[in-house]
């Protein structure tokens, strides 16, 4: 559905694709029983697909998140920014990381996302990027 139902008028192919690297309790096992050498081996793939992307031109940008044990939920109630510590025991799933690209279809931004080494364990989401920059202020 283009531009969901927030923004109906939005035109179906943005260029932009947000690929989501999620993590979970099965991830997270996976990883502790991985050896030294296949968390480097995890690590190189990473640095690889965000070279191969930056020399193809297609990465916007790239970046792992921090533990959700570190994140903030910030909300505004009358006025006022409330925040509350993480982690969130409801929470199993998290964000991990992501890679912004941008590319010619979401064919193509699937075929980044099978490359991405997270892919292996767990998984990743494709999800457009849309473009405001067409609504009038």
């Amino acid at each position: 559905m283009p531009g969901g139902r927030i923004f109906p008028h939005l035109v179906e192919a943005p260029v932009k694709y947000m690929i989501l690297i999620h993590s979970n309790p099965t991830f997270l096992a996976v990883w502790e029983g991985l050896s030294d050498a296949e968390r480097r081996e995890f690590g190189r793939g990473h640095n690889a697909l965000t070279e191969q992307l930056a020399a193809s031109g297609e990465l916007v940008a790239s970046e792992g998140l921090a533990s959700p044990a570190l994140a903030k939920r910030v909300s505004v109630r009358e006025g006022r920014t409330v925040t509350t510590d993480g982690p969130f025991a409801e929470v199993k799933e998290h964000l991990a990381g992501f890679y912004l690209v941008e590319c010619d279809s979401m064919e193509r931004a699937i075929e980044l996302a099978a490359r991405v080494p997270d892919a292996a364990y767990g998984e990743v989401e494709v999800r457009p990027v849309l473009d405001l920059s067409s609504l009038e202020p």
